[in-house]
């Protein structure tokens, strides 16, 4: 590839630029969603076991 032009090293260059920064921000969003889904998860769980408390104070005897 010694004869490669100036032009289109600069546009391999650039597209690897852009799939770097694509590869990037899918990693940050995946990471996000992790988080969205941990909190998610723990405010189901404290629902759930509040309503579970309610529900065994509340039963008749």
């Amino acid at each position: 590839m010694s004869d490669a032009s100036p032009a289109a090293l600069e546009r391999i260059d650039a597209a690897l630029a852009r799939i770097e920064a694509a590869a990037a921000k899918r990693a940050f969003d995946a990471d996000a969603l992790r988080r969205r889904h941990a909190t998610l998860r723990e405010k189901v769980e404290d629902a759930i076991g509040a309503l579970d408390a309610l529900m065994t104070r509340e039963t008749p005897d």
